[in-house]
């Protein structure tokens, strides 16, 4: 079943997250995922939406999401994001 994951992104280092950008696709490029958006300006319909960047991944299955985002790779990639970023990502299960 298809899966996705959503992650909200509040950026606060530009420079500090340009670093895990400029890793991020050679990793991900190893992993089924396809991504599907990356915006730093939605056009708000509802509510509010205070974070800078928003990201929706698509994988085949959960398990080939939790590949790619457990990986070793990407984990030590992850620091940067973690240091110049705050982040909420959910993995989220497909309709069918």
């Amino acid at each position: 079943m298809t899966a996705y994951v959503l992650a909200t992104i509040t950026i606060h280092d530009r420079t500090g997250y340009a670093e895990y950008e400029a890793g991020f696709l050679e990793i991900f490029r190893r992993f089924k995922g396809r991504m599907l958006v990356v915006d730093e300006s939605p056009a708000l319909l509802e509510g509010a939406w205070n974070v800078t960047r928003t990201v929706l991944i698509e994988f085949p299955s959960a398990d080939d999401a939790r590949a790619w985002f457990d990986s070793d790779d990407y984990q030590a990639l992850a620091r940067f994001r973690h240091a110049a970023a705050d982040t909420d990502c959910v993995l989220l299960s497909g309709l069918g």
